[in-house]
């Protein structure tokens, strides 16, 4: 199955006053203030589309611009790239979210799909009134997501009755005519694996070593294939890259210590991190203690940049060759874009990538 390359499309600039301070700061957790830019949303959609990349992600959070309305605006300023909106169950009406998308759809020639998720964060979802824990938003988005894929597929008006939701006379009067997936879904909980089974076309894995993403896309293949199913295999990258493997590890080292040197100060605004929904999330799980905001963001950074693919294209499309032989179809490159050079090491990325010999011989290993 032909490679789907992924990139992203934010609603404004990564906080930085310069190139180099939002380059580093793509490694920092998400202030939660971000303004919409409607230039800067229709140049880098632009610019994963002409270097080459397939589709791209809006994310969402409570308090960042909506993402269906950034979407429009990409789709918009593009003819090829497909966007795909990260959406909340919950948020939002089943059959009003399923119109907005199929509207989305026919507007942009088959090219916007959802990406549903549940909230990791019991605080962020909470911030737009969902009081639910998390246990209860999966069994909400399993109604949700039935009566949501329902609107868009029904033919004619129909009754729904549910813990969560009723609804009378329900219809679409447009049906989404796709050029990709309609919808993808992520979530490590079994539940989210079943769920990404019954309704979604593309599951976003999370960043495991390779044996376990085996296992966990062999698990959710198999779930899928119980409904029926195919799925295809998405997992979201952080890439730091140079011309060769010992430029891009300097330049991990310089923007480590940017951000680290940007978050950790009180006159350079490092205050504005410790409210990050990702910072939420290690709260939350009892990974860092709320009493400690800065050694939080820290932490934050160091773990996002041990993370990252790190190297010259030739080396990162080599590793990603790897995930592509254990079954992943979708490659999410995010990267800092600020300078030329970036950007030419990413479309020679892409270019490798795309190359079917190399493919051939990474998918033996």
């Amino acid at each position: 199955m032909e490679l789907d390359i992924r990139g992203g499309v934010r609603a404004a600039p990564v906080a930085g006053d310069t190139p180099e301070e939002r380059s580093a700061l793509r490694f920092a957790p998400d202030p939660r203030e971000r303004a919409a830019d409607p230039g800067y949303v229709a140049r880098t959609a632009r610019e994963n589309e002409e270097d080459g990349l397939d589709s791209a992600l809006v994310t969402q959070s409570s308090s960042w611009p909506d993402p269906w309305l950034v979407a429009a605006w990409a789709l918009a300023a593009t003819s090829r790239l497909r966007i795909a909106v990260a959406h909340r169950a919950g948020t939002t009406a089943p059959t009003a979210a399923a119109r907005a998308l199929a509207t989305l759809d026919r507007l942009s020639d088959g090219r916007a799909a959802a990406h549903v998720i549940v909230g990791s964060s019991d605080a962020d979802v909470l911030r737009d009134g969902d009081v639910l824990g998390k246990a209860d938003r999966y069994r909400r988005a399993d109604e949700y997501l039935s009566l949501f894929t329902r609107t868009l597929a029904a033919r004619e008006p129909f009754d729904h009755d549910g813990e969560f939701y009723t609804v009378r006379d329900a219809y679409c009067g447009l049906v989404p005519e796709p050029r990709g997936e309609l919808i993808s879904f992520g979530g490590s909980s079994p539940e989210g694996l079943e769920l990404a089974a019954r309704y979604a076309e593309v599951y976003a894995v999370p960043a495991l070593p390779v044996p376990a993403t085996r296992r966990r896309i062999a698990e959710v293949r198999a779930a899928a294939a119980r409904h029926g199913r195919p799925l295809r295999i998405w997992r979201h990258l952080t890439l730091v890259l140079g011309k060769d493997d010992e430029a891009a590890q300097e330049r991990a080292r310089v923007l480590g210590r940017e951000a680290l040197r940007l978050t950790g100060s009180a006159d350079g605004g490092g205050d504005r991190f410790t409210g990050a929904v990702q910072l939420d999330r290690d709260r939350e799980r009892g990974r860092s203690d709320p009493a400690h905001g800065r050694r939080q963001t820290e932490a934050y950074v160091r773990r996002s940049l041990a993370a990252a693919f790190v190297g010259s294209p030739a080396t990162v499309a080599d590793r990603i060759g790897v995930l592509r032989a254990a079954g992943v179809d979708v490659v999410q490159l995010d990267m800092a874009v600020e300078r030329a050079q970036d950007r030419e090491l990413r479309r020679d990325l892409v270019r490798r990538l795309r190359d079917p010999y190399r493919a051939g011989r990474r998918g033996a290993w």
